[in-house]
C-alpha cells in the first residue's frame, strides 16, 4: 500500500522552477482581470485596460470558416508551421500588401503575436544577450526577455528616428520595434525604417518588427522594414496578427516572417508547446489577411478616437493627443501625478474605470486607454468618470 503515502505527500513540498517563481503576470491582463472580477460581483465597470473591439470578425471570415465547418467535419492535424496553402495564401498577402517576397518556408502560423514574438527571441538569442526596445513599451516584450534571461536596453521612442538616437542603444543582438506603436499610436516613416535598416547592416545587429496594427492607420502609412532590405541576410523577422487588424481578438491567430532557417527553429520550439495553430483559426487567419484594411472599422475608430479626445478638451491636467494609428490613446498626466499607478487602482476603487498605468509600459505620469469597446455613450461616461476622479484627485493633492 505504499502507493497510497505516495499520493499523501503535503502539496508545500513543491517548489516552483527559479525562472518562473519570480516572473509577474503582464499588467495589461491582470488589470483587465480584475475589471472583470468586479464586473462579474455586480459592479458596473468600464475597462479601458485592453482593446477589445466591438465589431465582429468580417464577414468574409465567419463564411470561410462557416463553409470549412460544413465541407470538412474533421479538423486535421496540420503542419506546425501551417498549413502549405495557408501558408502560401500568405505569401500571397505579402507580396500585394507590403512588397515582401517570400516562401512557404519563411512562415510560421501562430497562436497570435506573442507566441510569435516568444519564439523568434527564443531563436534568435541566448541568455545574456542584449535586446534593445523603446519605452513606452508592450509589456509582453519585456516579460518574453526576462523569462529568456536577456538584457535588456530601454531607450525612449524619439518623435523622430534617428541615426544618432540608433547608435545610442550601444551593441544589441536585437532591436525591437513595434509599427504602427503601442501605445502612442507613432507610425514609423519610410526615411526612420530605412535608418534602421542602414544602423542594422552596419552593427550586425537583427531587427524584430512586430506590425500587428498594419491596418488601424488614421495618418501616414504603413512601411514594413522588410520591404526596404535584404531581410533575410540583415535578419529581419516581422510579426502580423489578426486580433486587433479585423477584431479577431478571441480567434488568437498570427503569423511570422523569418528567413526559412530561422523559422525552421521557431518551428522545432513551437512542435512540443502547441503544435500548429487550429486548423480553423487558419482557415480564418487566410479570409482575414486577404482582405486588406477594414476601411469601416477603421472610419468608425477614427469617429471613437475624436469623441473621446474632445471630451478631455480643456481638462489642465490632462494632455491627449489623437494618436495617428491604434487602438489606444496615451495621455499624459503628470500635470497631475507621476504615480500613474496609485491613480490607476483609485480610479477602479473609487469609479469603477480599468485603465493601464504608465508604470506598466515602462513610463510613469501616462496613462492607456483602449476606446473601441462598448457605445459611445459608454465611451463619454468613462471618460466623465475619469475627469470627475482626476477633478478630486487635484483638490487632493493641493490640500
Amino acid at each position: 500500500m505504499q502507493w497510497l503515502t505516495i499520493l499523501h505527500i503535503s502539496p508545500t513540498l513543491m517548489k516552483i522552477s527559479d525562472r518562473i517563481a519570480n516572473a509577474r503576470p503582464l499588467a495589461t491582463t491582470a488589470m483587465h482581470a480584475r475589471a472583470e472580477a468586479l464586473r462579474h460581483a455586480g459592479e458596473c465597470v468600464i475597462d479601458f485596460s485592453i482593446a477589445i473591439s466591438h465589431f465582429p470578425a468580417p464577414p468574409a471570415v465567419l463564411d470561410a470558416v462557416a463553409g470549412a465547418i460544413e465541407r470538412e467535419r474533421t479538423m486535421p492535424y496540420t503542419d506546425i508551421g501551417g498549413a502549405l496553402q495557408v501558408r502560401e495564401a500568405l505569401c500571397a498577402k505579402l507580396r500585394s500588401q507590403n512588397g515582401i517576397e517570400a516562401g512557404a518556408d519563411d512562415i510560421v502560423v501562430t497562436n497570435g503575436a506573442k507566441q510569435a514574438y516568444f519564439q523568434a527571441l527564443y531563436a534568435m538569442t541566448d541568455p545574456g544577450d542584449r535586446i534593445a526596445v523603446f519605452r513606452p513599451t508592450w509589456p509582453a516584450y519585456l516579460a518574453s526577455a526576462e523569462l529568456l534571461g536577456l538584457e535588456v536596453v530601454l531607450a525612449d521612442l524619439p518623435d523622430t528616428l534617428t541615426p544618432a538616437a540608433l547608435d545610442a542603444l550601444g551593441p544589441v543582438k536585437v532591436l525591437v520595434l513595434n509599427n504602427p506603436h503601442n501605445p502612442t499610436g507613432k507610425v514609423y516613416t519610410r526615411t526612420e525604417l530605412e535608418h534602421v535598416r542602414d544602423w542594422a547592416e552596419r552593427r550586425g545587429s537583427h531587427v524584430i518588427v512586430d506590425e500587428s496594427y498594419e491596418h488601424l492607420i488614421f495618418e501616414g502609412f504603413h512601411t514594413s522594414l522588410a520591404a526596404l532590405c535584404d531581410w533575410r541576410s540583415v535578419g529581419v523577422v516581422t510579426l502580423f496578427s489578426a486580433s486587433q487588424s479585423y477584431a479577431m481578438m478571441g480567434w488568437r491567430v498570427g503569423f511570422a516572417l523569418a528567413p526559412a532557417p530561422l523559422s525552421q527553429a521557431m518551428q522545432t520550439l513551437q512542435g512540443p508547446i502547441t503544435a500548429a495553430a487550429p486548423h480553423l483559426s487558419q482557415v480564418a487567419a487566410v479570409a482575414a489577411f486577404a482582405a486588406g484594411a477594414p476601411a469601416g472599422m477603421l472610419d468608425d475608430y477614427r469617429a471613437r478616437r475624436d469623441l473621446v479626445v474632445r471630451s478631455f478638451a480643456g481638462v489642465p491636467w490632462i494632455a491627449i493627443p489623437a494618436p495617428h494609428s491604434g487602438p489606444y490613446l496615451w495621455a499624459d498626466v503628470r500635470a497631475l501625478t507621476h504615480d500613474t499607478l496609485a491613480f490607476a487602482e483609485a480610479l477602479l476603487e473609487q469609479e469603477k474605470v480599468a485603465l493601464m498605468p504608465g508604470e506598466a509600459l515602462g513610463m510613469p505620469g501616462f496613462i492607456r486607454l483602449g476606446y473601441i469597446s462598448g457605445d459611445n455613450a459608454t465611451l463619454l461616461e468613462g471618460a466623465r468618470r475619469i475627469v470627475a476622479f482626476g477633478d478630486r484627485y487635484q483638490r487632493l493633492v493641493r490640500q
